[in-house]
């Protein structure tokens, strides 16, 4: 890792800036159209360990580089190169990627254009917002190159249109221009071309201003309180309303609304 400013360099294919609150996760790895290499994979995994232990951070922001393209996914010229045991060993260092985004504990947003296909739009999948501009093509083509979504679509589709739409969406292999993933719901909010980074940020900023305890904290019940019965899923809520009832986060905004003026959030 290598710094400079308020920019953060894992390897050479991410990239991490910060916006005072917001952090941005870049990838940066043009010439390839940010595939997803062993080492790129590697990079992110790192970048997400390191965000996911700044307390300072309120949101992340991931990003990319390439100008027509967010992610294609795999390296696939790379996975022609591996043997069977190569492509086990290669196995757990992807996971970790996509699963470092999933469980990084603040709010993540996804700003993407162009082609986002395969395990490029299961890391935007596995942001808990995504936010695409009118050049985005989405898909998850991985049977048709005798796989299936590994990093995480299977799992993380149906959770946002259904289980039959993910079906025919993975089964059919096919792509979704923007208008028609926005329609579906793959999308959360639709911008002019070229403005995905810049919409992007600017919500992050307009969530950052809330309080980052309880931020974590409803990120965290949304996310484990997903597909349980309701009853348990209102344990989960109360046991995350218990973790920032006492907080200084919790004193700070009361007093702040009380004496009409923004708060100084203490973020413990």
């Amino acid at each position: 890792m290598t710094e400079q400013g308020d920019e953060r360099r894992f390897g050479e294919r991410v990239v991490v800036r910060r916006h005072e609150y917001v952090a941005e996760l870049v990838l940066d790895r043009p010439k390839a159209m940010n595939a997803v290499s062993t080492a790129m994979a590697r990079s992110v995994a790192e970048a997400c360990a390191q965000l996911a232990g700044d307390r300072d951070v309120r949101v992340a922001v991931l990003t990319s580089t390439h100008e027509r393209a967010f992610c294609v996914g795999a390296d696939l010229k790379e996975r022609n190169s591996f043997t069977d045991a190569d492509l086990m060993r290669q196995r757990p260092v992807a996971r970790a990627a996509y699963t470092g985004v999933l469980e990084l504990p603040m709010p993540t947003i996804a700003a993407v254009h162009g082609f986002a296909l395969g395990g490029g739009f299961e890391l935007a999948l596995s942001c808990d917002l995504i936010v695409a501009d009118r050049t985005a093509v989405l898909g998850l083509p991985e049977v048709s190159v005798g796989v299936i979504p590994g990093g995480g679509g299977t799992q993380l589709l149906p959770r946002r249109v259904g289980a039959a739409r993910a079906a025919e969406l993975i089964f059919t292999a096919r792509r979704l221009e923007a208008a028609e993933a926005r329609e579906l719901g793959l999308v959360d909010d639709l911008v002019a071309e070229g403005q995905d980074r810049t919409e992007a940020l600017a919500l992050a900023g307009r969530i950052a201003a809330n309080s980052p305890v309880g931020l974590r904290a409803a990120k965290r019940a949304l996310r484990l309180g997903h597909g349980l019965d309701l009853r348990t899923g209102l344990e989960v809520e109360d046991a995350a309303w218990r973790s920032v009832a006492f907080s200084g986060d919790r004193a700070e905004g009361v007093a702040a609304f009380n004496e009409k003026r923004s708060p100084r959030w203490p973020g413990e």
